[in-house]
C-alpha cells in the first residue's frame, strides 16, 4: 500500500484489524498461565506475544506508554521501536496484561491491552501516579470536575442523567488511599463497586451500560490513564486526571517527558489528542468481555475495537485451531 493511499485512510481502516489481532496473541499466551500463581511469568508471556505480533505490522511504531523505560528491557518499553518499520509513524500505548495479579489468581477481568495513534497523538506520560475521573458519552462537557468532591461530582453526574444519586454507581479500585473518595461517594447514597486491580477496565466499564457503571474515580497508574484515555477517546466520554508525585524522581521522569507543569489538570484531548484505535481481549471472564477458552480443538477469544474516526465499538469473537 502507497504512502499517498495510507493517507486517505482511518487509522481504523489501516490498524483496527491488526489493533485486535495484537491483543488476542497477548491474551492467548497469558491464559496459558491463568490460575497458576506466578504474576512474573504471565506477564512475560503476554510481553513476548504482544511484541512479536506489533512487529508483523507495516508501521514504524513507538511505544509511548508501556512498562518502563529501556534499562527494565525485555519489557516493551517507553521509547521501544515495533513494527517492520515501514509505513506510517504510530505511537503505542500497550498493557501486555492488565491484571497479572488476576491472572495468577484466575480471577475475573483480566485483559490484554494496546491503543494506536498517529505520531504525537497521546501523551507520553511518566511512570508515576495519577488522579482520575471518568464517565462515559452522552453528557454535556464539564459534567465532571477532578476538584470537586466525589459526592459532588456524583450529584452533577445524577442531575444530568435525571435520577437521583442513590442510582449511580462508581467504580474505585480497592485501596486505603481511596477510604475517603468511597465514605464521600456514599455520604450521598451512590453505590461503589470496587475492583481489586485493573483500572483501564474500570474506566472503560462507564462505556458500557450493561456493566451498570457510571464513573470511576480514583489515583493508579499515569499509563493505565492514557490508555483509558484512548478507549474513551472513541466513544465520546469525558476524563480528566492529573499527575501524582511521590518523590524528586518521579519529578525528573516527568521532565524528561517534557512535562514542566506538573500540577496541570489534563483533559481528555490532551491525553488522547488524535485519532485512535483501541483494542482489548479478555484473559479471564469479565464484566464487559469473556476470557479466553480452549474447546473443540479451538482456542476462542472475546475482544472489543474502538474507533475515534467511526465513533464504533465492535464486538470480535474469533476461534483459531489449535496450534495454527
Amino acid at each position: 500500500m502507497d504512502a499517498q493511499m495510507t493517507e486517505t485512510l482511518s487509522l481504523d481502516a489501516l490498524l483496527g484489524l491488526d489493533a485486535v489481532r495484537v491483543s488476542d496473541e497477548a491474551a492467548i499466551a497469558a491464559a496459558k498461565l491463568a490460575g497458576r500463581g506466578d504474576n512474573v511469568a504471565a506477564d512475560q508471556v503476554a510481553v513476548d506475544a504482544m511484541r512479536t505480533a506489533l512487529n508483523t505490522i507495516a508501521m514504524d511504531g513507538t511505544v509511548v506508554i508501556g512498562e518502563g523505560e529501556r534499562d527494565e528491557a525485555p519489557m516493551l518499553y517507553i521509547g521501544e521501536k515495533v513494527g517492520t518499520g515501514s509505513g506510517p509513524a504510530i505511537d503505542i500505548a500497550l498493557d501486555p496484561l492488565e491484571g497479572t495479579t488476576l491472572t495468577a489468581k484466575a480471577m475475573a477481568n483480566a485483559l490484554a491491552v494496546v491503543a494506536f495513534a498517529p505520531k504525537g497523538g497521546l501523551l507520553n506520560a511518566p511512570d508515576t501516579y495519577m488522579d482520575k475521573i471518568a464517565i462515559g458519552p452522552g453528557y454535556e462537557d464539564g459534567i465532571i470536575d477532578l476538584d470537586a468532591s466525589p459526592a459532588d461530582n456524583v450529584k452533577a453526574l445524577a442531575k444530568a442523567k435525571g435520577v437521583s444519586p442513590d442510582e449511580i454507581t462508581v467504580c474505585v479500585l480497592e485501596r486505603a488511599r481511596h477510604d475517603d473518595i468511597v465514605k464521600s461517594i456514599r455520604s450521598v447514597g451512590a453505590r461503589v463497586l470496587f475492583i481489586t486491580d485493573g483500572d483501564v477496565a474500570g474506566v472503560i466499564n462507564t462505556t458500557d451500560p450493561t456493566t451498570g457503571v457510571d464513573m470511576y474515580i480514583g489515583q493508579g497508574g499515569a499509563p493505565e490513564g492514557v490508555l483509558a484515555a484512548a478507549a474513551l477517546n472513541c466513544v465520546g466520554g469525558q476524563m480528566q486526571t492529573r499527575l501524582v508525585f511521590r518523590n524528586d524522581d518521579e519529578r525528573a521522569r516527568a521532565e524528561k517527558w517534557g512535562i514542566t507543569d506538573l500540577n496541570r489538570k489534563y483533559t481528555l484531548k490532551d491525553m488522547a489528542s488524535a485519532e485512535t484505535v483501541f483494542a482489548a481481549t479478555g484473559v479471564t471472564d469479565g464484566n464487559l468481555l469473556d476470557g479466553v477458552k480452549v474447546a473443540d480443538g479451538f482456542v476462542h477469544t472475546h475482544a472489543l475495537v474502538m474507533s475515534s474516526a467511526t465513533g464504533t465499538v465492535r464486538t470480535v469473537r474469533t476461534k483459531r485451531r489449535l496450534g495454527a
